[in-house]
């Protein structure tokens, strides 16, 4: 995906994201530089194009789109576009199947949050999985679709391991709205424009539904912290009422190693 995001920018700008004139220094500007989009002619070209390359060549993996997701992207989506199952949901709901009660609720949370283009995405993958068209999916429903989807790379990514894990939904059922909290990426969201706006307001969902009293060395254990380590966590629970602040929500929802967010919450 990061090399169809260097061809697209050649493409909708006619000069490479990053140069030098040796390899070595193209690798140097990989690493330290970000693609210009300030210059003749991208203040023509259009937000939803330069979203679309921004987010192809974010240096962060985890933030970058899937296969599945550019298609959905709005710059691309056509109605005639077939969308491919993306094994990231399988590997975003095995771990929210792990997590804890706390964790999920926030998911749960930011999920509410999702603008009707994270919406889509979702729903089409929903749609892959449920072939009865009941409104809600199981285990066999995972199974049979990565059986009739699978494909080499799927082969070696581990899905032995991961259908390990949903054999749990076995003994029950996932409707859309969970799906939703279990299939979405905190790390893609804070890649997008809007992830200021979207992560206010999940909180205000969380606050309402999800936010609970937490010492410092519970939301240590959560994130499998040491005892030893764990002193920033008191920015992330509010001294007032014990419960985590808007800066510890965001984080917690990435774990330990995300930006600290420039909006200020009490």
């Amino acid at each position: 995906m990061w090399s169809i995001g260097v061809i697209v920018y050649i493409l909708l700008c006619g000069s490479r994201p990053f140069w030098a004139r040796t390899e070595s220094g193209i690798f140097r500007s990989v690493l330290r530089a970000d693609p210009n989009f300030d210059d003749t002619p991208w203040p023509a070209v259009s937000p939803e194009a330069k979203d679309f390359v921004k987010r192809l060549l974010n240096k962060d993996y985890r933030k970058r789109l899937t296969a599945a997701q550019a298609l959905t992207h709005p710059w691309l989506r056509s109605e005639q576009t077939q969308i491919p199952l993306d094994m990231l949901i399988y590997k975003l709901i095995k771990s929210y199947l792990r997590a804890t009660p706390l964790k999920q609720a926030a998911l749960k949370s930011l999920s509410k949050a999702l603008t009707e283009d994270g919406l889509l995405y979702l729903r089409s993958q929903f749609e892959l999985l449920e072939p009865n068209k009941d409104g809600f999916i199981s285990f066999q429903n995972f199974q049979k679709a990565l059986m009739e989807n699978t494909t080499e790379a799927m082969k070696l990514s581990g899905v032995a391991d991961i259908l390990n894990v949903l054999e749990a939904l076995s003994y029950r059922r996932m409707d859309f709205a969970e799906f939703c909290a279990a299939a979405i990426s905190p790390y893609q969201l804070e890649a997008f424009g809007q992830w200021e706006q979207i992560a206010t307001a999940a909180f205000s969902y969380f606050e309402e539904e999800g936010n609970q009293i937490i010492s410092i060395e519970e939301l240590a254990q959560e994130l499998n912290i040491s005892t030893t380590s764990h002193s920033f966590l008191q920015d992330w629970i509010r001294q007032e009422d014990g419960k985590l602040s808007f800066l510890g929500y965001t984080k917690y929802l990435h774990g330990v190693t995300i930006r600290s967010t420039n909006v200020r919450h009490n």
